[in-house]
Formats: C-alpha cells, structure tokens, sequence
C-alpha cells in the first residue's frame, strides 16, 4: 500500500511539474567584456578556401619516399635462391619479463608465414618493364605485389587498377637483388629470385 502511495505521489508531482527543476536566469556577476577572438569554425572555413587541392594531388602524386631504393635494369637473367633463416641477435621477451626466445634462436620466418603470390620488382618509370609486367600473368595475380625501384606508385596504381608498393632498401638487401625486372616467388620455405633481362626475352 505504501509502495503504491510513493507511486501515486511522485506521478502527481511530475504532472504539476512541481518535481522538476527550478529554472533562473542568472544575472552578470562582475565586468563582462565582448568576445574578441575569431570564430573558430569560421576560421578554419576560410583557411579551407584557400587551400589549393590541384596542388596537393600533384604533389601527393610525385610522392617517393627516402628510402626507396633504386635499381639498374638487368642486362643479363638470372635465378638465385635466398635463404630466410634468421638468428636472434638479442633474447626476446614478453610483458612479464619471461625469456620467449633466447638468444642465437635461429628460425625460418617462411616456416609460419606464406608467401602467396610472390613479389615482382620494377622500375615504374620504365614504360618497357611496365608493359612487360602488364604481359606477365603476375598483372592478373592479385595477391602477387607489386613494388616500385622508380617511378611513381600512384601512377601505377590507377594505370593498373591495383596496389603499388615502393622497394625498400631493406627488402632489397634482405632479398639480395641487384636488378629489374625481379620477380621473387616461394618453393619449400625458401624464395627464389629470378631478375629478367628484357632484350634476352
């Protein structure tokens, strides 16, 4: 009974509006001076108008980075075997401070990962290699990747309607490549690379 009293009460407080919160106007308390800065969303649309997009996809466009590495164009084919098998040079540990792997641990990171597809290397900036890739049936691989000794990958990346990657110098070292075309592909947890002179094909 007394539950459904509380009930009742506090419905016909909330119908009166006596329950709700009172509402003043406070007044000014102390000097009051007009806002002087600018408005900041108004600001920032100025600043937008001003900006000049033409430029920034030109630019964006002619982007390499520092640390692309750049390649000559093979003048002779050759195929080599590169080897992936890496030791530790320091002991790895985890958040709880506990060794997970020691030091001169030795692995072969091709054992847990796949390299599906391959890689091929090119000098974008060479319309020879660039056509000898779109005849290639790496062109039409889609999980084969694509990375850039020269040239600009987001040329390439619309000419051919896929991803584009740049070559790194450490990728070039680790995979020993001294020319382009490379095309570099997995057999038995080890890569083999294959740099291809044109003018022999």
């Amino acid at each position: 009974m007394k539950f459904k009293l509380s009930l009742l009460l506090i419905a016909l407080l909330l119908a009166t509006g006596e329950a709700g919160a009172e509402h003043r106007q406070l007044a000014a308390v102390g000097p009051v001076y007009a806002i002087v800065e600018p408005d900041l969303v108004e600001e920032l649309r100025e600043k937008a108008l001003t900006v000049d997009l033409a430029a920034i996809h030109q630019e964006a466009g002619r982007y390499q980075p520092a640390s692309l590495h750049q390649l000559p164009r093979a003048r002779v084919s050759r195929r080599f075997t590169v080897d992936m098998t890496y030791t530790l040079e320091q002991e790895l540990r985890n958040e709880e401070g506990r060794v997970l792997y020691p030091q001169g641990f030795t692995f072969n990171p091709l054992e847990y990962v796949s390299l599906s597809g391959g890689l091929v290397v090119i000098d974008g900036g060479d319309a020879e290699q660039v056509a000898w890739f779109k005849a290639s049936p790496y062109h039409e691989n889609r999980r084969a990747k694509l990375l850039l000794s020269g040239g600009y990958a987001s040329d390439l990346a619309t000419a051919l309607e896929r991803p584009v990657f740049y070559l790194t110098e450490v990728i070039a070292r680790r995979l020993r490549l001294q020319a382009v075309p490379s095309v570099i592909v997995e057999e038995r947890h080890q890569l083999h690379v294959q740099e291809v002179a044109l003018e022999e094909e």
